[in-house]
């Protein structure tokens, strides 16, 4: 069942690209008392996703943050180390927006949220996605239709704060 509005986060461990290298967080720890803008990305340095998604909420990050937002990340089915070296060949601070390996895809199944991208050669993978979620309850969801980039944009996210 794919997650809906007015959901509670699934608890579920993900691994956080740091400087440090990479580091386990929860969900809880991610958005427990917090106002989160989290976008999913089929694959980190796929092309959209590094022209547009990630791009755009770079681009946006103060806007979103002045809206209220406590934090940004980003959520892919890739190891921590592909997420922090994706950043990095963004201009990404660490901390700007919060990079986050779903190596198993764990998560993503849990929300409901994976598709076969095995004709691809990328197994299974997260959905194109953004969301709204403040205190671990999800307030705005916005899903892509295959092969679309719209209403998951930062631009979209942006104009429901």
């Amino acid at each position: 069942m794919t997650v809906q509005i007015g959901d509670r986060i699934p608890s579920a461990n993900l691994t956080r690209a740091t400087d440090d290298g990479p580091r386990p967080v929860t969900t809880d720890d991610i958005f427990a008392g917090k106002t989160v803008a989290l976008f999913a990305v089929p694959g980190a340095f796929t092309p959209t996703c590094s022209a547009k998604h990630l791009p755009g909420f770079k681009d946006l990050r103060e806007d979103i943050v002045g809206k209220g937002v406590d934090t940004i990340a980003c959520v892919s089915v890739n190891d921590a180390f592909v997420m922090g070296a994706w950043a990095d060949s963004q201009g990404i601070g660490k901390e700007d927006i919060v990079m986050l390996g779903d190596g198993n895809g764990d998560f993503t199944r849990q929300l409901g949220l994976s598709m076969d991208a095995k004709g691809f050669g990328m197994g299974e993978r997260s959905q194109r996605y953004s969301m709204l979620v403040k205190d671990g309850v999800v307030e705005q969801l916005n899903i892509e239709q295959p092969g679309e980039f719209k209403v998951s944009s930062a631009e979209h996210l942006l104009a429901q704060l």
